[in-house]
């Protein structure tokens, strides 16, 4: 992809984005800001969490963005009985006697984790290589996966009997933590409508893996004024209580703050939110658009917060 500037590069960008929305749009009906979240998550090169009830149109809406973004899609249900190989693949004897290594359906482009919470933790851990060193090592020899590289995995927030929590070591590496909600009225009238007649969308290809990739680097050149970094590390840094700039609130009901990565990761986000709306530069309105996903899932509330029916999101708005 070849332009004059960077500034033209991130134009082409936020026209593109637009286009990827409105192929989507005639796919999946509402749900805008979980759409924007997993767009920014794959241009910023992370990973997301959705969290929502079923039938709420998770799994299509992955696979409607893997086909308007021409990637390889890959869905695997986590069950109690997963293995670590059945994720990452495993070595077998050949003909001629030697093993040889079959990868596993990790090894695309964009991966489901469907229910990610019902598979035990030897099976959630096996993830935790592929998410952060986009590569996956079985029998002592690395094998690097495709880029670019994306999960997207789920979690039903009922019907917790027989689930195992993620560990915060691993939810720690999503950049996004979404919450699905049930559509508005008007919005299941037309999902109805959309989807129980004989009217079959065709999807666009819009951008291709090496045009993601692209556009990956391109938000990492964007550059950030320094009051927009220092708001971002002094946001994160307000949600732990035992540090210098802990709010009174955080003190009363949290237990542990976030951690470094939040820092990172608001600023990557904010770069790409700010790109994708045609700006050349994030600003703290930018930080504010992206950091509720991003924070949520990285700060623990105590019992009293509990006991007091306060939310981790009520906590995170009051730092603002």
């Amino acid at each position: 992809m070849n332009y004059n500037s960077e500034a033209e590069a991130i134009d082409a960008l936020s026209a593109t984005y637009k286009e990827i929305r409105t192929e989507i749009s005639k796919v999946i009906v509402g749900q805008d800001d979980v759409v924007k979240s997993v767009l920014i998550s794959i241009f910023s090169n992370g990973h997301c969490l959705l969290v929502g009830v079923p039938g709420l149109a998770k799994t299509l809406l992955v696979q409607t963005v893997a086909n308007v973004l021409d990637l390889s899609f890959n869905r695997i249900q986590f069950t109690p009985d997963l293995m670590p190989s059945d994720i990452i693949g495993s070595e077998i004897l050949g003909d001629d006697r030697n093993f040889k290594f079959i990868k596993g359906p990790v090894f695309s482009n964009i991966i489901l984790a469907d229910e990610i919470n019902r598979t035990p933790p030897k099976t959630q851990a096996a993830l935790l290589e592929a998410m952060q060193e986009k590569s996956v090592t079985a029998a002592g020899v690395s094998h690097q996966l495709p880029k670019p590289f994306f999960v997207l995995a789920t979690q039903n927030p009922i019907e917790q009997e027989g689930t195992y929590p993620l560990p915060e070591a691993q939810l720690d590496r999503f950049m996004f933590n979404v919450n699905l909600d049930y559509p508005s009225f008007e919005e299941e009238l037309n999902i109805v409508k959309n989807t129980t007649g004989s009217k079959v969308n065709e999807l666009k290809r819009i951008l291709n893996a090496d045009q993601i990739n692209f556009f990956q680097q391109l938000i990492r050149k964007i550059p950030v004024s320094d009051h927009v970094l220092e708001y971002a590390v002094k946001l994160v840094a307000k949600t732990r209580p035992k540090g210098q700039y802990a709010t009174e609130a955080v003190s009363k009901y949290l237990s542990w703050g976030a951690g470094p990565r939040a820092s990172q990761n608001l600023v990557i986000g904010a770069k790409c939110h700010a790109a994708i709306n045609g700006k050349y530069s994030p600003d703290i309105e930018d930080i504010q658009a992206v950091a509720m996903p991003i924070l949520k899932h990285r700060i623990v509330r105590n019992y009293k917060a509990e006991a007091e029916g306060l939310s981790t999101e009520q906590i995170i708005e009051g730092l603002f």
